[in-house]
């Protein structure tokens, strides 16, 4: 039974200008070391690309889960969770998935969240995602 829906469209050029802000710590708050390397290590050579991608399958998870809380006896949190306890992982296929800790992986089994399905995309200035919770 799907429980949650999210789904994220991030501008590119907008999304670049954010990491590249002198003094950001974006990038170390958002994504974890593994993201960040992975993004950097793509043979497209354009990591901004990747990353953005899955920053929209963050969001998108954010409010796929807060639809599955929203429904449950939880109380919904103010906030739902850092961005680094959600992660996109790969598949030696290199099909995206998501890996969760912490707060946020402790909600989900509350709220009776059993799958993420996630699909990402990007193509000219946009990436986008999807995410599906299901109980």
């Amino acid at each position: 039974m799907i429980a949650g829906l999210g789904i994220d469209v991030v501008d590119l050029a907008s999304f670049s200008q954010l990491v590249r802000e002198p003094g950001t710590a974006f990038l170390e708050r958002t994504f974890t070391a593994q993201e960040r390397q992975t993004a950097s290590s793509r043979p497209s050579g354009e990591p901004m690309v990747h990353l953005a991608a899955r920053y929209a399958a963050k969001e998108a998870c954010v409010k796929a889960l807060a639809q599955a809380l929203a429904s449950s006896p939880i109380a919904l949190p103010k906030e739902l969770a850092a961005l680094t306890e959600i992660e996109v992982i790969n598949d030696e296929h290199a099909r995206p998935s998501l890996a969760l800790c912490g707060r946020v992986r402790a909600l989900t089994r509350e709220a009776g969240v059993r799958i993420l399905h996630l699909s990402m995309s990007h193509d000219g200035p946009f990436a986008a995602a999807v995410v599906v919770a299901e109980r």
